[in-house]
């Protein structure tokens, strides 16, 4: 199933996406749930054209685990070498945002860049030091996320909650799809400022990743409980560059969809 948080006429709420995907949010619908996407799932009756209502970050987060140097080219281009065990690091709640919404360029960086990643959502009921196999069953669903850096402050800082933490810097969306294999998917960033002339920045697989899903997720539970919505960004391939206001960005992983996010400036 396909979960999506979503604005209507009567509010916000939680719905499954039906329909084939396609060409962005044509011919889809999205039918309204009375409950959250962990619990058992209740339909209101409510539904509404996918086209006609505005998407939101699909999950509440108490946190975001960003895994850093996960693919070894993404490693090799800034010359730093591929991390014995997983090289974690931790985005605020608030710097989340949904399809759409913009990425703000903050005054105090003059490189902020694109980081298309897989995203993990963990499910009803957490994880706490999990093995491989419990970790599987911790994960609810996945989702496209973009782990939006500074990256000349995150050069100049010695660790990098400033770099990776602005409000913004973490597009997910656009809905968590729920029964997917992430072995071997495309991981796939375009940016443009005309969005039929979208330049590729990035194209990866999650077959390469250093450490996959399962292994991550267990590592992560081993330092911190990980609870129902929690997200984890399992790294980004090869390929990042700078993003400037005017453009728009487009993260894609195959078998979920499309997140599409501008670019401003707060200058």
């Amino acid at each position: 199933m396909r979960f999506a948080r979503f604005v209507h006429a009567g509010g916000v709420s939680f719905g499954v996406v039906e329909g084939e995907s396609g060409a962005g949010t044509k011919g889809l619908t999205v039918a309204e749930i009375g409950s959250l996407p962990f619990e058992q799932v209740r339909f209101t009756g409510q539904r509404w054209a996918l086209a006609d209502v505005r998407l939101l970050a699909p999950i509440f987060s108490s946190k975001v685990i960003g895994v850093g140097r996960n693919y070894a080219e993404h490693a090799a281009e800034h010359g730093n070498e591929v991390p014995k065990e997983p090289l974690i690091f931790i985005k605020p709640s608030t710097s989340v945002i949904g399809p759409n919404d913009a990425i703000r360029i903050p005054p105090q960086s003059q490189q902020v860049e694109h980081e298309a990643e897989l995203a993990v959502v963990i499910g009803a009921t957490g994880a706490r030091r999990v093995d491989r196999a419990g970790a599987q069953r911790a994960i609810f669903g996945y989702t496209v996320g973009n782990d939006v850096t500074a990256r000349d402050l995150q050069r100049t800082d010695p660790q990098w909650t400033r770099a990776k933490g602005f409000d913004s810097f973490c597009p997910i969306g656009p809905w968590i799809e729920t029964e997917l294999d992430v072995s071997d998917l495309e991981v796939r960033c375009e940016v443009g400022r005309d969005p039929e002339q979208m330049e590729v920045r990035q194209l990866g697989r999650t077959k390469d990743m250093v450490f996959d899903v399962p292994t991550l997720v267990s590592y992560v539970s081993h330092v911190m409980t990980l609870l129902p919505g929690d997200i984890i960004l399992t790294g980004t391939p090869a390929g990042v560059s700078r993003i400037v206001s005017g453009e728009t960005v487009m993260v894609s992983v195959q078998g979920i969809g499309e997140l599409r996010n501008p670019v401003v400036s707060l200058d």
